[in-house]
């Protein structure tokens, strides 16, 4: 019993222990927050600030705009000028986030460093985002705020998810598309492709999920490096880089081709399924206003899913309550459109009996005068003299009151 007590007085001493350092470090780390807090630089549309001698960790904080639909894709941008690329950033809601997150990096180590060194930095433009900048050996820097009212970028998104999402049946059998993805995809994962076989020589298993795990996170880092670097890389080894591509794009689509595009109707409709959940995700990462991206998805939705049925049924419906204007045609328009639709019908009795379709001799066995029907397909009228003549001296239709002046006249004559 006197061994139990004192394991359970020691027990409680070290809990005490133990709030007293975390209450201690939580209260050292609130008083630092506190002391950043005052240098913070509140930013507006168009500021430009310069710092010619800045402090360890510099705070500026966007406290966001009035959401409205005229800002749908709008975006903000934060730029950063300094002459060489020697600092960090550190973007958070709050500034508490923005030194907490400083003081984590500043107390870690790692062997390699994959933080992010862009010096433009998009934020949301309808909520508060905080800027931590930390220049290393406190290097002079400029920071400006920029307001795009449209981003075409963010259009096109949205246009593209449209298209994509309404075309995902028709291109999930279009063996063209199916190629164009096959190739791509082709291309991005060779990377990965040669890790893997070079996997296959290493004898040892954790060894090998070791050097996954590393050239995945390595092979991330350098194609980001090239995207960036992309103008930079192609201009010094543009021959390399399309050598590349093309040896890897000619392999892909040997094994597309191999395999042949998707004919089973659930993988058309994995396929389908995958382009209209890309479509919308497009639209969904368009805007900052999460709001207005939400119901065009939704519409999109309920429009595709919306029965074909229904739809006739409306527009019959539409018709019936409001019948379109018919508008007459007058004699002239009546005579040039006869002719146009008669030119126009004999140009395609001519093509279908010149065509593999029509069987010639059994269509001259047929007809009366094979002569006239070879003058025909010549290029000569269809009529003949005799029968323009007849056409001509017959007589002509003149519309109701010439019947009714025609029928006056004959009961005139009966009566007489």
């Amino acid at each position: 019993m006197v061994k139990m007590a004192d394991i359970m007085n020691r027990l409680c001493v070290h809990i005490v222990l133990l709030c007293v350092f975390f209450t201690s470090s939580s209260t050292i780390l609130a008083e630092k927050i506190d002391s950043r807090k005052g240098n913070v630089v509140y930013l507006q549309p168009g500021m430009a600030l310069k710092r010619n001698t800045p402090s360890d960790l510099e705070l500026f904080c966007f406290l966001g705009r009035m959401k409205s639909l005229v800002r749908v894709w709008e975006t903000v941008i934060v730029k950063i000028h300094m002459d060489v690329e020697n600092f960090d950033y550190y973007i958070g809601a709050t500034l508490d986030d923005v030194i907490v997150a400083y003081d984590a990096h500043q107390n870690s180590w790692s062997i390699l460093n994959f933080a992010s060194k862009s010096d433009i930095i998009r934020i949301n433009p309808f909520n508060q985002s905080c800027i931590g900048i930390h220049s290393y050996r406190r290097y002079p820097f400029k920071i400006e705020l920029l307001i795009i009212r449209v981003d075409f970028w963010r259009v096109l998104m949205v246009a593209g998810g449209v298209v994509l999402f309404l075309a995902a049946p028709k291109l999930s059998k279009n063996p063209i598309f199916y190629y164009l993805c096959g190739v791509t995809v082709g291309i991005c994962a060779s990377v990965l492709i040669l890790i893997y076989f070079f996997s296959k020589l290493l004898p040892q298993k954790p060894l090998m999920y070791s050097v996954l795990i590393g050239g995945w996170t390595v092979t991330v880092y350098f194609i980001q490096m090239m995207w960036e670097n992309f103008r930079t890389v192609f201009e010094h080894y543009g021959s390399h880089v399309l050598a590349y591509i093309a040896s890897v794009g000619i392999i892909s689509f040997g094994v597309c081709y191999r395999f042949g595009p998707v004919t089973d109707p659930r993988s058309r409709n994995l396929i389908k399924w995958t382009l209209q959940l890309a479509g919308i995700a497009l639209i969904l990462f368009s805007s900052w206003l999460q709001e207005a991206t939400i119901s065009i998805s939704l519409v999109l939705v309920v429009i595709y899913l919306f029965p074909a049925s229904w739809i006739s049924n409306l527009k019959t419906f539409w018709k019936r309550r409001f019948p379109p204007r018919v508008k007459l045609l007058s004699e002239d328009e009546y005579h040039e459109q006869g002719v146009i639709e008669t030119q126009k019908a004999l140009k395609e009795l001519r093509g279908y009996c010149s065509s593999p379709e029509c069987d010639a001799w059994r269509t001259v066995l047929k007809i009366k005068d094979p002569i006239r029907f070879a003058e025909f397909m010549s290029g000569n009228s269809h009529l003949t003299d005799a029968e323009i003549l007849a056409y001509e001296s017959e007589p002509r239709y003149r519309g109701p009151a010439n019947d009714s002046e025609n029928e006056e006249s004959d009961d005139v004559e009966d009566y007489y």
